[in-house]
This record gives structure tokens, C-alpha cells and sequence, in this order.
């Protein structure tokens, strides 16, 4: 899954960024409003990391053009202003979440679980499908209680679909949220990505809806 962080502090994105991707995640940076507001808005992100104060366009001002523009993606406000008038001004901004400076990054690694979690209408942290259970706190996936390691890539797939089960979630889709922007979308990865997981999951484990794409969890078709 896919987060964008929009934090213009270079030291402190960076090290966000690292973190997302050692629990699992793809993580996009940038460090001005303006070119953050775009990405936002035209790219499928899973979640965003908003910093305040930044260049160019405040988060504050950010965040109420993608909700007036219907952009539903789940913000975590981090930034070191601590004031509860500034924090609820965020909230009724759109924000889904907020975190004040300085953190934890294993609070912000929680939280952010938690927010995609919640967007996907899941509840909590251990995802079941049939026999497949997935742990998001420990990125540990098991078919009939027998854990199965998978490569980080074979994981996010698998945990996107989990996260999404029972619908139905095309390539374009899973390009989206798997993978950095600057990925080859027009390549077979996907279709590649899925034999190797059905080697490890079982056969059954992924459904293709041949055009229209893949599902984990369904009912009868």
C-alpha cells in the first residue's frame, strides 16, 4: 500500500519514509504544498502524512482543497504546532488523525495501520480470509495456521487484497498502490506477481475475474 508523506523537513521524511517501508508500505515524499496538493489529488494513495507547515501551500489550506475537490484518502496531521484550537481547526479540516511533534515512529507507524485499516472497513489488525489470515503488526502471513514467507512486494499484494476482500480490484489498481510512481505501468508485473503468490498461498488462494481482475475472500462468483 501506498503512502505519500508531505513533510518539508527533509531529515524527518526521510526517516518516515524508511520506517513505511520496513512495515510494508510504498512511500512517496515532497516537500512543497503546491506540488503535494497535486500528487494528492491525481495519484491513489492509501493514506497521507500532512506536515503543516510547508512551503508554498500550508496543510491546512491542502487538506480543505482535497476534501472540497472530494478527495477521501485518510490524512495524519504531524506537525509541531500543539495547540487544541489547531488541532481541532485540523480535524474540521478533514483529518483523520493527528500527531504532534516530536513522535514516536512506531505511534506513527500504528497509526497510519490503522487509517488504512479503517478506510477499507477493516477493524482490526488480524485480516482472515478462508484459511488465510494476514497479521499487519507483524507482517506475518499463515495459510491454515502454517506461516508462508513472501517476498515485501508478494506481501503488499497480498495485504491489499486482504485489506480489500470480497471486491473485486483490477491491474491498474494494484499498479497504483503497489508500486512507486516512477514504475513501468505498462509491463505483465502484476499477472507475474500473482503466479508467484498462488505458488505459496495455494492455487485458490487469489480468483481471477478474467477482465475485470483479482479478489481474495470472495463469495460464489
Amino acid at each position: 500500500m501506498r503512502i505519500l508523506i508531505l513533510e518539508d523537513d527533509k531529515a524527518i521524511g526521510a526517516s518516515i519514509a524508511e520506517a513505511l517501508e520496513l512495515a510494508g508500505f510504498i512511500a512517496d515524499r515532497e516537500t512543497d504544498g503546491e506540488i503535494g496538493w497535486y500528487r494528492g489529488e491525481t495519484e491513489g494513495y492509501d493514506a497521507i502524512v500532512l506536515d503543516l507547515g510547508l512551503p508554498t501551500l500550508d496543510g491546512l489550506t491542502l487538506l480543505k482543497r482535497w476534501r472540497k475537490a472530494g478527495v477521501t484518502t485518510p490524512v495524519l496531521i504531524l506537525t509541531a504546532r500543539g495547540s487544541w484550537e489547531e488541532r481541532v481547526e485540523g480535524i474540521d479540516a478533514g483529518a483523520d488523525d493527528y500527531l504532534p511533534k516530536p513522535f514516536q515512529i512506531e505511534e506513527l507507524i500504528a497509526r497510519i495501520r490503522a487509517l488504512v485499516r479503517r478506510a477499507a472497513g477493516q477493524a482490526t489488525a488480524l485480516l482472515i480470509a478462508g484459511d488465510l489470515t494476514l497479521d499487519t503488526r507483524q507482517m506475518r502471513i499463515a495459510v491454515a495456521g502454517r506461516p508462508v514467507a513472501l517476498t515485501p512486494q508478494e506481501y503488499r499484494l497480498v495485504a491489499y487484497l486482504m485489506h480489500h476482500q470480497g471486491r473485486v480490484v483490477d491491474q491498474e489498481e494494484l499498479v497504483e498502490h503497489l508500486y512507486h510512481q516512477d514504475f513501468d505501468r505498462d509491463s505483465n508485473s502484476i499477472e507475474v506477481l500473482i503466479g508467484r503468490v498462488r505458488k505459496k498461498l495455494g492455487p485458490q488462494a487469489i480468483e481471477t475475474r478474467r477482465g475485470f481482475g483479482y479478489v481474495i475472500g470472495a463469495d460464489a462468483p
